[in-house]
């Protein structure tokens, strides 16, 4: 997709000068004393936020915190911690503006080249959710070039991501969003094949819409956890009292049937790991697929499933992974998981991987540096694998065109 990118606007010297506003993602985890917990979202805007100011413009950055009630504004719902933290990381006071949707003024003045200033949590503006066209404009005259830089909302379609980007001067992308995008594109749209992705979690009817649209398009569709359960039962097999959704057995059917017509296939796992109740310490089984008793719980694929996967994994050109294949917090449950999270590692595959379970499986096996690229998107990232075209990346590729 074409669209504009911040950092060619910044090298071609056009934000010198400019009102710069950025809307990024710092939604970040705090304690009840409101103290951040985990800064990681802070530290990836810094990037976008650095381009603005070395490139002479005045900067306004501002995100949404929380799920703060529309015109209702408590304590709780303010970025002022945010704001604290990333001074601590630029080095410089970033000072808190509240009721700034009708003008930016610092001590009384125009923000100026070079300035930095964070706007108060954007979700408290009334008709924010509903992206109000009203509100939109309003922001849209802050600036001169509205800069999006925070993927965990282009799914969104709301005031501070959409609206603004319709009336701005210029819409582009920041570093995070193009980033996104570029990685989005090369898995999904242009892959080097053999194309394999992983789809896990607990429940088909949560990824049914990306498994079919999946199914159109993949070389391997490998399916984990509760997921992987369902389609053993669509296989005829026996699963015990292991989670799975029996109701779904058509779709999951269809799937399979859907990937066979392409010569394509879903590997349904031949060995399992079991266990007689759902705790950390119960006692794990490996046994064969066929031979999954009636009390018996599905916690993870057995080393043999893994090992053959992990195979499939290393020859592959492209891999998406979006969720754990077993109960990887329960070590006796983690050596699909590993095995699989190791062949990523392993591949020369471009490697994509995206979701809450799927990044702590990552930090767990210390793998980042050899995933090509880990989305932080979150509901995002799934919309994208479900074949969605995100809002953000509509008006954006619309802007782009004039």
């Amino acid at each position: 997709m074409q669209f504009i990118r911040f950092s060619e606007l910044c090298a071609e010297g056009k934000a010198n000068g400019k009102r710069v506003f950025i809307r990024a993602d710092l939604n970040v985890p705090q304690d009840d004393q409101g103290n951040i917990t985990e800064d990681t979202r802070i530290r990836a805007s810094v990037a976008c936020i650095r381009m603005a100011l070395d490139a002479g413009a005045a900067v306004m950055v501002t995100s949404h915190l929380g799920r703060p009630t529309e015109g209702a504004f408590t304590p709780a719902d303010s970025l002022a911690p945010v704001a604290r933290r990333l001074g601590e990381l630029l080095g410089r006071d970033v000072p808190l503006l509240a009721n700034w949707v009708d003008g930016v003024l610092l001590d009384g003045k125009a923000l100026a080249p070079g300035q930095l200033v964070m706007l108060q949590n954007c979700r408290v503006n009334k008709g924010e959710k509903k992206n109000s066209e009203e509100l939109a404009r309003k922001m849209a005259a802050l600036c001169d070039i509205f800069v999006h830089d925070a993927f965990g909302t282009a799914h969104r379609a709301e005031a501070s991501t959409y609206g603004i980007a319709q009336y701005a001067p210029v819409a582009c992308a920041g570093p995070l969003l193009a980033a996104e995008i570029d990685a989005i594109t090369r898995a999904l749209k242009a892959p080097r094949r053999p194309l394999v992705a992983i789809v896990a979690g607990s429940k088909v009817s949560t990824k049914l819409t990306i498994l079919r649209s999946l199914a159109d398009n993949v070389d391997q569709l490998i399916v984990g956890g509760g997921i992987a359960n369902t389609f053993m039962l669509a296989a005829g097999m026996q699963i015990g009292k292991s989670l799975a959704e029996p109701d779904l057995l058509p779709e999951a059917r269809a799937v399979i049937e859907a990937m066979k017509a392409r010569g394509a296939a879903v590997p349904i796992p031949t060995d399992v790991v079991t266990a007689k109740e759902f705790k950390a310490d119960a006692l794990a089984t490996v046994k064969a697929a066929t031979d999954v008793a009636s009390d018996d719980l599905i916690l993870d694929i057995g080393p043999q499933t893994a090992q053959r996967l992990a195979g499939q994994l290393k020859l592959a050109g492209t891999i998406v992974w979006n969720g754990p294949v077993g109960v990887f917090e329960f070590p006796a449950f983690e050596g699909g998981t590993k095995a699989i999270a190791q062949a990523i590692a392993e591949s020369a595959a471009f490697s994509i991987a995206g979701g809450g379970d799927t990044l702590a499986a990552i930090a767990k096996y210390a793998i980042e540096k050899q995933i090509g690229y880990i989305s932080t998107g979150g509901g995002a990232f799934l919309e994208v694998l479900e074949g969605k075209t995100l809002p953000a990346f509509e008006i954006l590729a619309k802007r782009a065109k004039g």
